[in-house]
């Protein structure tokens, strides 16, 4: 959440900062200026209007008879007025307080304007294999392999679920416990939290208002749960309302959890494999830091991530967003993209973000050194390491040989009984 404070001494720059985010939330900023504006005036009106009551009241002492009624009539007539404006004030401020939900953060100078067309290319890592045959799809080799079923899936399910089975399933536990222990040897703590969250957890990270069409909850008429979407929301939220030592941060989690996304603005894109899914697992990133240490913290999160994909040996890129395609709370986010052979592309598989005092604010996580100290406000930074299903598919499709099997890379075969491929027979 960005600070009005800040906003009401320097409306200018919030926005610019706005226009650089797109003409979306500049609209949402101007009507959040106007409604604040509306809402300062009002409120003048109603302290002035206290203050005469307060006077007046005053008045009343020792008066008698007809100037007494007169006077209470004023009174009455006054406080009637007053109701009614404080109940117009209300209004406003649960208007401004949802346009400023909707207010992303500030995009960081560093980083290109304009929308996903000015994402900068900072470096390739890896070599791109020269296949001797025409690679296939990861959805056509899992079936090949009878290790991924979405017929089945979408039976039970609907479309955008998938079945993972026999070496298949085992490649994914494989994968997901080999980035656990990564994670863990590069000094992060590993959470097994919640899949439900409350309402405010999901306002907390800033999921909500800003993404409610893409959530899905539970049916409840008062207070419904919401299933995560990443378990950032859940590593964030575990330090809400709590103010940390700054001797214990930085503060490192990781999680692999089930995510799940509705992906109501995805429209029809890659409605076939692994890439756009209601339900998958991811295994998340999360720092939460002193302000002076977020630049640094971002790039040691990148490299986090980008460690299991050069472990992997999984080609891929590191991309600058820019200030358009950014994610709502980022102020600066890198993407890791791996390398896709049949579409001869390089797809999402990670975004590693600072999100400075954005998510803190709304959270409220703060830091001081002694309790004789002003707490101050943390910053929150998360990442992939890596997508899961992502990170499947990228190696089906990279590893895959002629006779339709797929070869495993040699830092996961120890999770894998030492297996070196996965043909029709399953693990060998």
């Amino acid at each position: 959440m960005l600070n009005t404070r800040e906003i009401s001494q320097n409306p200018e720059f919030f926005a610019d900062a706005m226009k650089k985010r797109g003409k979306k939330y500049f609209k949402i900023f101007q009507e959040f200026t106007s409604v604040q504006e509306e809402w300062k005036t009002l409120k003048q009106e109603i302290d002035g209007q206290k203050h005469q009551q307060k006077i007046k009241g005053k008045g009343m002492r020792g008066l008698k008879g007809d100037d007494a009624v007169q006077l209470r009539q004023e009174l009455k007539d006054l406080s009637s007025e007053i109701s009614l404006k404080s109940a117009q004030l209300k209004k406003l401020e649960e208007k401004r307080d949802l346009l400023l939900l909707n207010l992303p953060n500030l995009p960081h100078q560093d980083i290109p304007v304009g929308g996903e067309e000015n994402n900068k290319i900072i470096q390739k890592n890896g070599t791109i294999r020269d296949f001797e045959f025409n690679p296939l799809p990861h959805w056509e080799i899992g079936t090949n392999l009878n290790i991924l079923d979405f017929e089945t899936a979408t039976a039970m399910s609907g479309a955008r679920f998938s079945i993972l089975k026999g070496a298949g399933a085992k490649l994914e536990r494989a994968l997901m416990q080999f980035m656990l222990d990564e994670q863990s040897r590069r000094g992060y703590t590993e959470v097994s939290p919640p899949l439900l969250v409350k309402r405010e957890a999901m306002v907390g990270t800033g999921q909500v208002p800003h993404l409610e069409e893409d959530t899905f909850k539970t049916q409840s008429d008062s207070d419904p749960y919401y299933l995560i979407p990443t378990a950032e929301v859940v590593l964030v939220n575990m330090q809400k309302n709590q103010i940390i030592n700054s001797a214990e941060l930085p503060c490192n989690y990781v999680a692999c959890t089930s995510c799940f996304r509705s992906e109501a603005g995805s429209y029809g894109r890659d409605v076939r494999g692994l890439i756009r899914q209601h339900q998958f697992y991811k295994v998340e990133l999360v720092k939460i830091v002193k302000t002076e240490d977020s630049e640094n913290e971002l790039i040691k999160l990148r490299k986090d991530a980008e460690n299991i994909l050069a472990k992997l040996e999984l080609p891929y890129q590191v991309v600058l967003l820019s200030s358009e395609d950014m994610g709502f709370a980022a102020t600066k986010t890198y993407d890791l993209e791996v390398w896709i052979p049949s579409e001869k592309t390089y797809r999402e598989i990670s975004s590693c973000s600072n999100c400075t005092d954005f998510q803190a604010r709304r959270a409220l996580i703060r830091h001081r050194e002694n309790d004789n100290e002003k707490p101050e406000l943390c910053h929150t930074l998360n990442g992939s390491g890596l997508a899961v299903g992502r990170t499947l598919l990228a190696i089906l499709e990279n590893y895959q040989n002629k006779d339709g099997s797929v070869s495993i890379p040699a830092a996961l075969r120890p999770y894998l009984g030492q297996a070196a491929k996965i043909d029709k027979n399953g693990l060998s």
